[in-house]
């Protein structure tokens, strides 16, 4: 399994199918998926390993396996996928932790690091992240980033989401502060 990139405490990897029984519990959870439409049965967290492996082929990027560098435990998934909004093609930042890794910053940690890899290694201009009005915890992992909402609202999964977004120079600005 190719290892993506790491940060202080994470590792973020390509998922494989060995990763299907800690995805499927993570997505079957009901706090965990209380932003998404619905939860998900095992079969069908194989088949969303089974389009990140494929997005990794066709795209070089996808949702990665967050893991704890010193462990090796599963604590979520972060990663860029592509998605056409508005049938525009972007590349939006990802993020879900499993209950039991919230509020460590986890996620805000993970997804800095996605953003210096989409910035730096991938020559990305921008990214977004598409996010439910009521998903205030989301938000906030946005915001701890850089992102910003400039009153965009799309309906993606038939569903409202606010897009957050992030331009390539706003995070170099960003980042030479920190």
């Amino acid at each position: 399994m190719k290892l993506i990139l790491e940060t202080k405490r994470l590792e973020l990897r390509e998922m494989s199918l060995d990763d299907v029984d800690f995805v499927a519990s993570m997505l079957s959870d009901p706090a965990v998926m209380q932003f998404y439409p619905k939860r998900y049965t095992r079969g069908e967290a194989q088949v969303w390993v089974e389009r990140q492996i494929a997005r990794y082929d066709e795209h070089g990027h996808g949702l990665w396996l967050v893991q704890d560098k010193t462990t090796g435990e599963p604590v979520g998934q972060v990663g860029l996928v592509q998605q056409f909004i508005e049938e525009t093609a972007e590349t939006e930042l990802g993020y879900l932790i499993h209950r039991q890794f919230w509020r460590q910053g986890l996620a805000t940690e993970a997804a800095q690091g996605c953003c210096e890899y989409a910035f730096c290694r991938l020559q990305k201009e921008q990214l977004i992240s598409l996010i439910r009005p009521v998903n205030t915890p989301s938000q906030g992992v946005a915001k701890n980033v850089g992102m910003n909402w400039n009153g965009r609202r799309v309906q993606h999964a038939n569903l409202e989401h606010y897009v957050f977004s992030i331009l390539q120079a706003e995070w170099r600005e960003l980042s030479s502060h920190s």
